[in-house]
Order: C-alpha cells, then structure tokens, then sequence
C-alpha cells in the first residue's frame, strides 16, 4: 500500500479563535497555499483509491480541495481517528481491511500525524519527524499496523510542494 500523510493547511489563529477548535478553518492563505500544494500533487500524478480526512474543518477543507483538484471528490471520507488525539491502532486496523485499496491519503494533525508516521518506520516514537502544515509524505506499507510496517520514500515541505505546481 502506497499511504499518504498530509497536514492541513494555514489554519486560524488558535488563541485568536473564539469557537470549538474543531471548526477553526483554514486561512484564505491557507486555502490558496493548498490550491498550489494540490496541483503540485496533480502533476506528480498521484492518485488515491481513498482519502481519509479528520472531521475537523481545517482538515477537511484541505482534504476537499485535494480531492477537487485530482477529481476525487467521491473518495473522500471522514474518519474520526484522524481528529487530533484519535485512535492511530484503529485507524491503522481499518486501513488493513481495506484490501482493494493500495493508495491512500490521510488528512490530519501534528503532532498525531508525525508520530504515526515514526511508528510505521521504526515501531516507536523515536524518529523526529517534522510535518509542516501542508506538508506530504509518502510510505511504502507492507502490512498495516501501528508498528514497524513502512519505509518513508520522500517527505516534502509546502515550499518544495508549491515549487512543484
């Protein structure tokens, strides 16, 4: 399986935000940053089977004009262990019974994300792995679970991403 993991992007400013962190969206800079970062994405010529995104707004969004861009828009999907804090086993769990899936994207949060991405390289939490918001990784998984399952083939910055489009 061929997995994804992208941050979303330039959100609201936390302290400033004066709903639910759930629902802090993203930016207008963050929206356009995304844009590029998308079509960046369409000329590297990815595709996804899937795209998991946390339910958060933030995320979501980015998911959505990911799956806009690359004609996805059907194989988007919320997944609550994407939120910040979810379940990384049970997310892992379900993407091991999805047998007909070979390339997936997760859209979610740091540091949830980072950490997942150590685990799947080395079985613990001791790669110092950075995502930057906007940034995507690529990791070739044998056999998903939350351990030792993986080799990180690239992991790209916004700026590289953006360079790309």
């Amino acid at each position: 399986m061929e997995l994804y993991i992208l941050r979303h992007g330039l959100a609201a400013d936390r302290e400033a935000w004066m709903d639910s962190d759930s629902k802090r969206p993203l930016t207008e800079e963050g929206q356009k940053k995304m844009e590029r970062i998308a079509k960046a994405m369409q000329n590297m010529q990815v595709s996804f089977d899937a795209i998991l995104s946390s339910p958060y707004t933030r995320a979501l969004q980015t998911a959505e004009i990911v799956a806009k861009r690359l004609e996805a828009q059907g194989k988007l999907e919320l997944n609550e262990h994407l939120a910040c804090g979810g379940d990384q086993r049970l997310l892992m769990e379900e993407l091991g019974r999805r047998e007909d899936t070979k390339n997936v994207l997760l859209v979610g949060h740091e540091p949830d994300l980072s950490t997942l991405i150590s685990y799947l390289i080395c079985g613990s939490e001791r790669a110092f792995i950075e995502m930057k918001k906007g940034g995507l990784a690529k990791l070739n998984v044998s056999s998903p679970f939350l351990g030792q399952c993986a080799a990180l083939s690239w992991l790209m910055t916004p700026r590289q991403l953006m360079m790309l489009a």
